[in-house]
């Protein structure tokens, strides 16, 4: 029975650990910002970094189209 709520526990950290390193994507795409360099960043960092940083920077100024 111990095992298997270890196995259970384990799980949910880990999923858990996944959103967070896909949750910077998320909040980039919304503030017009690259998700693929916000996921690096909290790869390098961490995903807790990554989300401060889009919080204090906010939204990208959007980039007129020619």
């Amino acid at each position: 029975m111990d095992s298997i709520l270890t196995i259970i526990l384990s799980v949910l950290v880990l999923a858990f650990v996944i959103w967070l390193y896909i949750l910077p994507i998320t909040m980039a795409g919304k503030r017009n910002r690259s998700g693929l360099i916000w996921f690096l960043i909290g790869l390098v960092g961490s995903p807790i970094l990554a989300i401060l940083l889009l919080l204090a920077l906010g939204d990208a100024l959007e980039q007129p189209t020619a």
